[in-house]
């Protein structure tokens, strides 16, 4: 085969050769598929072409070439679970591809291909075997007459394996699958066979023929443009190439396990924990550097599902800190060159990473300690759905990381009882949202035209009257409802923006309007009937309450002022996550992975109020979406947005797609002042503000307060922030004494304990039953390592019929001792079990009565551990 080459010349290579046959190199598009909301990640190399394939977008060039980085971590294509486990299976890999969009077809294709890797790459033509669409005779034909494979090593393969499609409908085709043979000495038979799934022949490059459109009726009609999509993964070549059988064998990920088994302290390669660090740290990487934060839904969930199914894993490596930030630079090493966004923003992927670490960190032990005592209660090999939703609910265990550890331990997860725990919950929150009556979605209510950009009153004509969810005809003084105009003034709950208050009427019926909602097209005013009747078919005036309405606007467009300065202050990685548009207050969600300084948000505020006064003219356009996208307009993030868009702008400092109602000009805003900020999720912070009249009130109320407080304390205003740092630094000194009390007491015990080791085969032994249980034990075992300096500790606490069991190994002996085996091998004479790093475990026990045989035994099992 030659030199082996690196992978970063593999795919430098890949790249030129196509460069040279008058392909366009494409740079790597980002993992956040552009305006493709039916895609969670990009999950293949044709995926950022899609729109080219489908004759929506011309590119200017008719072949492409590109190294995309993808991720199948969650939806359909989610490869998450066997990560670590398998020699082939990533969360992130790079997809090497060359496109045709009409242009060259199958010859051009399948030579391409074989000159590459036989010419170029260097593989032996008797290693590689061929695959064609059982009815492909063309491909079968090039294959056979024009290279000259050996009809020994090609095959004919059904739909299932060699026929690609984009869904149900729409572009598709044959495929010709290359694998490469590992030799005899793997375990596996050639593709088609019995055995095929084996691991001796490896699909390395996938070259898809597109020549027809299905029909919904599934039937195959030619396309006008046959088109070559190609897709071999990085990672796989790299492995042909470099001479190993494993992924995590190659120079993509032996510097990142080097840098995790170092961190570790463990030098074992093939560590499924350090292959899943260093496949996950790839993968989280590249997420944040595409935009994507850790939250509680969508693509922060599954970000945040692979970073703590990372800690986890690190926890089991004994590592006791915060340490896979520190494998981003390692991997900037490996790939910064080819994708430069990584070296661009690698110090803040390290920051969101180690927020997010320490964050989980916080509940990983909890949430393990809460599994071992279940699991030394329950003989069951499953672990209850109950459970994992607990575990997921309070402690933020992602269910795939709950069954990693499942697997390791031999059970298996109720994931049934999990997901109907799941959507109990949803459809308790459901039940919250919920104001019942008429709020419920109405069916055919009609379609009402929305006038209220540019007048607060005008005249409609009923449509539909909704009485307790259904339909009716009239409506009597008294009774409450949702009617329905063919035109109408009030703005519908939208976008975040509250529906408008006020009234409809006739010169003999008043109805007050208390909220307005969207039903389908229509806007249903829903309130009470005061006086009078009023029928379908009626005439009607509708006045909106003005005082309501504008101070509404004023928080909206305030809402727009924020989101702009958030971005310049903290920086452009700020997204909307949500918001609320009250004539009250605003509330404005955004992804950030720390909490502002008080500096920072007082220059928010400060710059927002500069926009205010600055009395910037308001504007709204109506133009199409990828018209609004190239002059700088905002679109939300994970939005669904038509071919027509309305943009707000408030002059040439804020630009967003927005339906809502806003000032005429930024002036009108008043005054704006942030009363509130704090975390709502991992990931996303929430600030919350007044305007106009209401942040008048609100400072004058926080003046009232700040009197009082002198009052209570004697002092003047301005010496009030002395007088209360007097106090808190007293509270702290009190609260430091109380600790040191505390710790005194404990190293007295602590004491006494190590008077009790004694010498089992060389080593100290500490086995002993005491009195207090809880986190303390853990306090206590730690004290008693560093003061035997060397050694095993296993301590038993009673308390009632449950037993609470710890361990303990100093780190020179854990390669002979495990204090998860020890603790386990305890826990079983005490009808429990249970487990943990190698050096620390603990265990839960249901047998009080046998504690003293089961301390007793301990020297026994040192005796036999040593060996």
């Amino acid at each position: 085969m030659g030199e082996r080459m690196t992978s970063a010349q593999l795919r430098t290579a890949f790249l030129e050769y196509f460069r040279k046959h008058a392909h366009e190199v494409v740079h790597s598009s980002a993992l956040v598929p552009a305006n493709d909301p039916t895609l969670l990640f990009t999950n293949a190399g044709m995926v950022p072409f899609k729109e080219v394939f489908l004759g929506r977008e011309d590119r200017g060039y008719v072949r492409a070439a590109s190294s995309q980085r993808c991720v199948r971590a969650g939806g359909k294509h989610n490869d998450l679970e066997n990560v670590g486990y398998t020699a082939r299976h990533h969360t992130f890999f790079e997809m090497l591809g060359n496109f045709s969009f009409g242009d060259y077809f199958k010859r051009d294709a399948i030579h391409y291909a074989w000159d590459f890797l036989t010419e170029v790459v260097g593989l032996p033509a008797e290693s590689l075997w061929v695959t064609v669409y059982e009815e492909d005779d063309e491909a079968a034909q090039i294959w056979l007459e024009e290279i000259g494979i050996d009809p020994q090593r090609f095959r004919r393969i059904g739909a299932h394996d060699n026929f690609w499609s984009m869904g149900d409908t729409g572009p598709c085709g044959p495929c010709s699958e290359i694998f490469y043979d590992h030799g005899p000495d793997v375990p596996g038979g050639p593709p088609g066979s019995e055995d095929q799934d084996g691991d001796r022949y490896i699909e390395v490059w996938n070259l898809v023929f597109m020549q027809y459109d299905r029909d919904s009726e599934g039937n195959l009609n030619p396309l006008p443009s046959p088109s070559i999509d190609t897709g071999m993964g990085l990672e796989r070549l790299a492995a042909v190439v470099q001479g190993v059988h494993d992924n995590y064998e190659t120079d993509l990920f032996v510097p990142l396990i080097e840098a995790a088994g170092n961190i570790a302290g463990i030098s074992d390669p093939k560590n499924p924990s350090l292959k899943v660090v260093a496949d996950h740290i790839r993968a989280c990487s590249f997420l944040i550097v595409d935009g994507v934060l850790p939250s509680t839904e969508g693509r922060g969930y599954v970000l945040r599902r692979i970073i703590r199914r990372a800690i986890r894993h690190g926890y089991q490596l004994g590592i006791d800190e915060p340490f896979f930030y520190r494998l981003v630079e390692p991997l900037e090493s490996i790939m910064g060159d080819s994708h430069s966004e990584l070296s661009q923003r690698r110090e803040f992927v390290e920051k969101i990473l180690y927020q997010e670490e320490k964050r989980f960190r916080e509940t990983l032990e909890d949430g393990l300690d809460m599994l071992d005592d279940y699991l030394a209660r329950t003989d069951s090999g499953i672990i209850d759905g109950e459970v994992v939703f607990k575990l997921y609910d309070t402690h933020g265990f992602p269910v795939d990381l709950t069954a990693d550890i499942a697997r390791e331990r031999g059970l298996e997860v109720d994931h049934d009882g999990f997901e109907r725990r799941m959507a109990e919950q949803r459809e308790r929150a459901r039940a919250a949202s919920r104001f019942g009556g008429p709020r419920e979605e109405v069916i055919d209510a009609g379609e009402s035209r929305f006038t209220g950009y540019s007048n607060l009153a005008d005249v409609g004509r009923i449509i539909g009257i909704y009485r307790e969810g259904s339909s009716v005809q009239q409506l009597e003084a008294g009774e409450e409802g949702m009617l329905v105009l063919d035109q109408t003034p009030f703005y519908a709950e939208s976008g975040g923006q509250v529906g408008d208050r006020g009234e409809i009427y006739t010169n003999s019926a008043w109805f007050r309007v208390e909220d307005t909602v969207k039903q389908g097209d229509a806007h249903g005013h829903l309130g009470r009937l005061e006086r009078g009747e009023l029928s379908v078919g009626d005439q009607v005036s509708a006045q909106v309450d003005q005082g309501t309405r504008e101070a509404t606007v004023r928080n909206h467009s305030a809402t727009h002022l924020l989101h702009s300065v958030l971005r310049e202050v903290l920086g452009d990685h700020v997204q909307q996550k949500g918001s609320l548009v009250a004539p009250d207050r605003l509330r404005f969600d955004y992804s950030h992975y720390e909490a502002p300084t008080r500096d920072q948000l007082m220059e928010i505020e400060y710059r927002v109020n500069s926009q205010v006064q600055a009395n910037l003219p308001a504007q709204a356009e109506i133009m199409g979406f990828d018209e609004a996208l190239e002059a700088g307009a905002v679109a939300l993030f994970g939005e669904k947005y038509g071919n027509t868009v309305r943009v707000v702008s408030l002059g040439d400092y804020s630009s967003e797609l927005c339906g809502g109602t806003h000032v005429q000009r930024s002036g009108d805003i008043g005054l704006f002042k942030i009363v509130h900020e704090t975390g709502i999720a991992g990931g996303v912070r929430r600030i919350e503000a007044v305007t106009g009249g209401r942040a008048v009130q609100w400072a004058q109320q926080i003046e009232g307060q700040i009197q009082r407080l002198s009052d209570v304390l004697r002092v003047s205003p301005d010496n009030l922030e002395h007088k209360v740092e007097q106090l808190a630094d007293r509270s702290r000194e009190l609260e430091k004494e109380l600790e040191r009390l505390k710790q005194k007491l404990a190293t007295q015990a602590g004491r006494s304990l190590v008077d009790e080791a004694y010498q089992v085969a060389g080593v100290k032994v500490l086995a002993s039953k005491v009195e207090a249980g809880g986190k303390g034990l853990r306090e206590t075992v730690d004290q008693l390592k560093n003061q035997l300096g060397s050694g095993v500790i296993l301590l038993a606490a009673v308390q009632g019929e449950k037993v609470q069991i710890v361990a303990g190994v100093t780190k020179d002996l854990t390669a002979k001792f495990s204090a998860g085996d020890l603790v386990n091998f305890v826990a079983q004479q005490l009808g429990g079990k249970g487990g943990g790093r190698p050096d620390f475990a603990q265990a839960g026990g249901r047998d009080p009565s046998n504690v003293n045989n089961a301390l007793a035994s301990v020297d026994q099992w040192i005796k036999e551990s040593a060996g």
